[in-house]
């Protein structure tokens, strides 16, 4: 299935209409992307691009495995000039990247490339909803090459085993815990699920437990946290709940991954980019389900949009031409079938999930089309004001592992958490 599905992503695609300026040599971009798992189908994508431009070669400098730490990397590389030329950022971050990197032209805005392209250009390839997370103060400053919203990966041997039912699984955190203590209580040593916000590398899922109840994040001053209510308490109170009555163990998420993957786990929260991974490790050792994210307010409930957006960092006009025609390609129709295919993420171009390109793999790999499932909830994944949002997540983080251990009250976590966020915004 592997290799089938690698064949179908690389072989005979062919993006049509790509107009490539004509290069007097070749061009070679240095392609900066945080995650060393993630190569493959960004190798694949890279592949396809230079079989189709031959002016252009692209190699790839691999960050620190999260967005968080990969964007401090990339400002200790703008202090030292050694950027590359293009950059994926995480949404949240692209913000800070403006902010530090804009001003002494290191980052550069796509808004004349794209005034060079057809009319419809945007229109007919991005949807509003995600367009809108690759603009900062009205301007265009990347394209997103992957995009997300956390799911729940399913092993659908312990459901049953448990007493669930596969075809009706969990609609609330109720649920989810619920038939988690269950499977705790199997024999055989399992886990009813893992949540590993406590050692997760972004604020991507605390987000999502305030966004899900219909609560903000921020307040209208742009300066204070909104979460200081009762939204927070309930949201610090479900992690305690996940580990108290859901059987979860505090792990490191690479070690949840692994214990899931080996069976050991019932229901596991993570990107849908672990797709292509878990179907990999997984094979036929169980039966592998994935399912959409509980929402609480089913009205106003809303999940944040992950991802990264591909930025011109090059400092030169013939890497920033070059660079221009990769993000155009990675982003396009046929970009994204390679990546979706050899990832799982949600495609960020609205055409990829034509017939002839997703959309029969869409119906024949159900677990893949789960996050699709979900895109009308689906909100921007927002950063903090100001350049500590690295910052202010290893705090939140350590405070949330602390409630979650027990070592301190959900009423405490929540008091240190809106302190410290808010002192970190204003400094």
């Amino acid at each position: 299935m592997k290799t089938q599905m690698k064949s179908a992503a690389v072989s005979g695609l062919v993006m049509a209409g790509l107009a490539l300026p004509a290069f007097a040599e070749t061009v070679t971009i240095e392609v900066m992307q945080a995650f060393p798992a993630h190569a493959p189908f960004h190798e694949a994508v890279a592949t396809e691009f230079m079989a189709q431009n031959p002016g252009i070669e692209v190699k790839f400098r691999i960050g620190a495995g999260s967005y968080d730490e990969t964007h401090q990397a990339l400002l200790r590389a703008a202090m030292t000039n050694k950027l590359p030329d293009v950059y994926h950022s995480g949404f949240h971050l692209m913000p800070e990247v403006v902010t530090q990197l804009a001003e002494k032209g290191r980052v550069m805005p796509l808004d004349s490339y794209i005034a060079a392209e057809p009319a419809d250009f945007i229109s007919t390839n991005y949807a509003p909803s995600l367009y809108e997370q690759w603009q900062v103060g009205g301007v265009t400053w990347g394209l997103g090459f992957n995009a997300s919203s956390p799911i729940l990966f399913v092993n659908g041997d312990l459901i049953k085993a448990a007493g669930g039912d596969l075809e009706n699984l969990p609609q609330s955190w109720d649920e989810v815990i619920a038939l988690s203590a269950k499977i705790t209580a199997l024999p055989g040593g399992n886990d009813g699920m893992a949540f590993d916000i406590q050692a997760w590398p972004d604020d991507w899922l605390w987000r999502a437990l305030n966004l899900e109840q219909g609560a903000r994040i921020m307040n209208d001053d742009g300066q204070t946290v909104a979460f200081g209510g009762e939204a927070g308490l309930k949201a610090l109170q479900l992690t305690k709940r996940m580990v108290d009555e859901g059987g979860m163990k505090l792990r490191d998420f690479e070690q949840s991954r692994q214990q899931f993957a080996a069976g050991k786990i019932g229901f596991i929260v993570s990107s849908p980019n672990s797709n292509r991974a878990f179907a990999d490790l997984v094979g036929d050792k169980f039966d592998l389900r994935t399912m959409t994210y509980p929402i609480t307010d089913k009205v106003n409930g809303r999940i944040p949009t992950g991802g990264n957006a591909m930025m011109i960092t090059a400092q030169d006009k013939a890497r920033q031409d070059a660079a221009w025609e990769y993000i155009k390609f990675a982003t396009s129709a046929k970009g994204q079938e390679i990546a979706v295919l050899g990832s799982g993420y949600m495609p960020t171009n609205i055409g990829a999930s034509a017939p002839d390109l997703l959309g029969k793999f869409y119906a024949e790999h159900p677990n893949f089309n789960t996050v699709n499932l979900q895109v009308d909830k689906s909100a921007a994944w927002g950063g903090y004001p100001g350049t500590n949002g690295v910052e202010i997540w290893r705090s939140q983080r350590e405070i949330i592992g602390s409630v979650m251990a027990g070592k301190i009250s959900p009423e405490e976590g929540l008091a240190a958490m809106v302190e410290k966020t808010n002192a970190l915004i204003a400094r």
